[in-house]
């Protein structure tokens, strides 16, 4: 059954090949020769798969092969020019699949490595960008991308006090490519999957673990410091290269963040009465001290007027000033005696009110 696929299919691509380089050539003997491979094909196709017919099939396997040879024999005996140029087209054919199966391209920000099926992988040699050659079937190309790569990994771990923590990073990698063939045998092409998430965790609970809850939200900056700088470490084990490492998210349990904000609320409280009880304390000095001015100054003010009575009555003068000023201003009429205007100044009383008689 194989030996007729294989020769239906054999007399099918003749056919269709000659036809039509016939119908380009436009040779009249060449459609004789495509009708009686149409028939042959069409007389083959009615035979089914039975033991009777595969029987007869094996039977004359000469006579198959002979009619084949009558087919081809007939396509060679036509002018010397179609033979020539169905050579021509058959190796032009030829030679455009073997140059696109020998050429490849490495594209902008990619390596290549080869895989020998001889010599398996070449150690020695990683491509640069650009078109490269192989030996087609023999030599096989594998294209890494060497550009950093942004990978974001979150990481259930625990403090030093014992709270849960959920850190998120994220990470910039690409591999080092003088490093490829070692890394394509170790770790394959998928190597941030393989590597990343198992040295991210392990890094990450050693360093969280140095630290309490609340020295991870204070002391965030040093927390990251020490995460990239172990964790570049850790990745050179691997040949991978890490420009930048970042702590994305930070977060406690349900209960720890109330806990967190429950004594923020009590601090704030707090705050706000120790304030009050300040305020209070200032206005009571305040007060002190005001009381204790008001009594220098008239303690001050009765020895002014002791020794001098006109002292008084230049206050008193001052004062009538004023109240003047508001009658004048007011729209009201006012009555008022010379002694309740403090204007009686010259009066023998005033002076002896003034002495103390």
């Amino acid at each position: 059954m194989k030996t007729f696929l294989k020769n239906c299919g054999l007399i099918t691509f003749i056919s269709l090949l000659h036809d039509s380089f016939s119908r380009r050539l436009q040779l009249p003997w060449c459609h004789g020769v495509t009708q009686d491979l149409h028939h042959h094909v069409l007389g083959l196709s009615h035979v089914t798969y039975s033991g009777e017919q595969d029987s007869m099939a094996s039977k004359d396997p000469g006579g198959f092969l002979q009619q084949l040879r009558q087919v081809v024999s007939r396509m060679g005996s036509g002018p010397r020019g179609a033979g020539v140029g169905l050579k021509l087209l058959i190796g032009a054919g030829a030679l455009a699949y073997g140059v696109k199966e020998a050429t490849y391209t490495v594209e902008g920000g990619q390596r290549a490595i080869i895989f020998s099926r001889i010599g398996g992988m070449q150690m020695d040699t990683v491509l640069a960008e650009g078109l490269h050659f192989r030996i087609p079937w023999f030599q096989y190309p594998i294209i890494y991308d060497i550009r950093a790569r942004p990978r974001k990994i979150s990481s259930l771990t625990g403090s030093k006090d014992l709270q849960m923590v959920n850190i998120g990073l994220r990470v910039l990698s690409r591999p080092i490519a003088s490093q490829l063939p070692i890394m394509y045998q170790q770790l394959g092409k998928d190597y941030d999957e393989r590597v990343l998430p198992s040295i991210v965790n392990e890094v990450l609970k050693s360093v969280v673990a140095k630290f309490n809850a609340s020295q991870l939200i204070t002391q965030r900056a040093q927390v990251s410091l020490l995460i990239r700088r172990d964790l570049i470490e850790r990745a050179k084990d691997f040949n991978i290269i890490l420009d930048d490492v970042a702590i994305t998210e930070l977060s406690f349990s349900k209960e720890y963040t109330a806990a967190v904000e429950a004594k923020q609320v009590a601090q704030q409280e707090a705050q706000r009465a120790q304030f009050y009880v300040e305020k209070a304390k200032q206005d009571q000095r305040q007060k002190i001290i005001q009381a204790e001015g008001e009594a220098e100054a008239a303690k001050m003010l009765g020895q002014a007027v002791t020794k001098n009575p006109g002292y008084l009555k230049l206050r008193r003068i001052r004062a009538a000033q004023n109240i003047a000023k508001t009658v004048a201003a007011s729209q009201n009429k006012v009555y008022l005696c010379a002694d309740s205007l403090v204007l009686n100044l010259q009066d023998s009383s005033f002076d002896n009110l003034s002495l103390g008689k």
